[in-house]
């Protein structure tokens, strides 16, 4: 099989990141989407993502395109302006072939690059061991589980909460702003 090649995505990858996207919110928990979004829908999101000056990534091998990433603010209040949320989909023929193993490394790396300084990954399914296992391997702990906050398929669906640093000196950084706040708190 061809190498897998990660890129940034193109107007013209829209078709397939949606067919993917589609099978998803079809027939899993990942997406707590219940209809899938049709292409413009699909191009309308990726242009909000770019405009916003994130990463849009796509995997392609051999001429076609097997999974998609991107990082969206994690919430629109401004305190959380360093903060992102990753998400990942890969072709439901392609899983467990490394697609979203290079996805997710490709997509922190491009976010370390930015002033950003956490990913939080909002897992659909607390059974969806292959995502929690990918986030894991990555660097992401997990931070919590959102108790049957979604309805799919007839039953409540779980979400879990991973979280990683970005950028070498994070921790570093942190700790300097928890001593700063505790400074202010004691004036």
């Amino acid at each position: 099989m061809s190498e897998l090649l990660v890129r940034p995505s193109t107007a013209g990858d829209l078709g397939e990141i949606q067919r993917i996207y589609e099978h998803w919110v079809l027939h899993s928990s990942a997406s707590f989407e219940i209809d899938p979004p049709g292409e413009a829908e699909m191009a309308r999101r990726r242009e909000e993502i770019l405009r916003l000056g994130l990463p849009y990534l796509t995997a392609e091998q051999g001429g076609a395109v097997v999974g998609y990433a991107y990082a969206s603010a994690y919430r629109p209040r401004r305190a959380y302006r360093f903060t992102l949320e990753d998400s990942i989909y890969v072709d439901a023929e392609r899983t467990g072939r490394g697609c979203g193993r290079a996805l997710l490394a490709a997509l922190i790396a491009e976010c370390e690059r930015g002033p950003w300084r956490q990913m939080i990954a909002v897992i659909g399914d607390g059974g969806n061991a292959a995502s929690i296992g990918l986030h894991e391997r990555l660097g992401f702990r997990t931070v919590g589980t959102l108790v049957a906050v979604g309805r799919k398929f007839g039953r409540w669906v779980d979400t879990v909460l991973m979280q990683r640093e970005l950028g070498e000196n994070t921790g570093e950084l942190m700790a300097g702003l928890k001593a700063e706040a505790r400074s202010a708190a004691g004036r």
